[in-house]
């Protein structure tokens, strides 16, 4: 795990307060992205596939039935059994993820005793959570339906399967992840961390953010990776190029533009950094997300 967290991608996602639930099915030969987070809250449901989740400190095995809800910033992925990524296999997992921004519904969620049960299960969730198989027809039924909603229909549905989940008493919380664990509940990183969500494919200097945290560079530094377990530098580094992975999955703009889009000052400084945190090269990388 060890070689994984050093590549530790954090996604960025199109989800927005206009936007703020992103639902589809997916269907796969295997499992592909490497191991990442993102703001953003995700439920995936494995209707059909087997392999195991690797979810901040813990590993389950998941079956066909199975899903999970991962938590806000929660490093997680997934990794399909071998044997879907045999050459003549004609296997494929498919399912459903639903992610949902941050931010979702949070005053009613702090804040009205009705929703006391679904703010718990989201607090939880920065564990993460796994249901097992046959735990809700319910919940099964609604998973397979809210990528099919839109507008206030979806964002019902949205409720009612929280509240489906928050009833379940077979789900499992797993063990805390200590990265975590450092990273929440300190409202000075949590400013800076939403600030560089913001900015981070512009120009930041040093001495620009450690003036939004009120502290000299040098302490700033050492506050920063206490925090993150990374240098400023390369916290905003794997932010672009999780965005890139992004872009390149879309393939809606050649190489060129997403290294400028993403705020690489060149193309090769972007190849060599991309090459260097996935181990693949921009096109190598396009190659493997398109494929399936």
């Amino acid at each position: 795990m060890k070689s994984a967290t050093r590549r530790m991608i954090n996604e960025q996602l199109p989800i927005s307060e206009s936007s703020p639930i992103k639902a589809r099915f997916y269907d796969y030969a295997h499992f592909t992205y490497p191991w990442h987070f993102h703001a953003e809250y995700e439920i995936i449901y494995f209707k059909e596939g087997t392999g195991t989740s690797f979810i901040g400190n813990s590993m389950e095995n998941f079956r066909d039935g199975d899903f999970i809800l991962i938590g806000s910033n929660l490093p997680h992925y997934m990794k399909s059994d071998d044997i879907y990524h045999a050459a003549d296999s004609n296997l494929r997992t498919k399912g459903t993820i639903i992610q949902f921004e941050q931010d979702f519904m949070q005053y009613s969620i702090r804040h009205y005793i009705q929703f006391t049960k679904i703010k718990k299960l989201l607090d939880d969730s920065q564990r993460g959570i796994y249901f097992p198989a046959g735990c809700s027809d319910k919940a099964i039924d609604l998973l397979e339906n809210i990528p099919l909603e839109s507008g206030m229909d979806q964002i019902l549905s949205i409720l009612q399967l929280f509240k489906e989940m928050s009833d379940i008493s077979s789900k499992v919380i797993l063990p805390p992840s200590e990265q975590m664990d450092q990273i929440h509940g300190n409202s000075r990183i949590d400013k800076i961390l939403a600030y560089l969500n913001q900015h981070y494919t512009r120009h930041m200097d040093l001495n620009e953010i450690s003036c939004l945290a009120a502290m000299s560079p040098a302490s700033f530094c050492r506050f920063f990776k206490s925090k993150t377990g990374k240098t400023l530098k390369n916290y905003i580094l794997d932010m672009r190029i999780g965005y890139a992975c992004k872009l390149l999955s879309l393939d809606n703009m050649n190489i060129s533009q997403i290294s400028t889009e993403c705020g690489f000052d060149t193309i090769s400084h972007f190849n060599k950094s991309f090459k260097r945190n996935t181990g693949f090269t921009p096109t190598e990388y396009r190659r493997r997300m398109l494929a399936d």
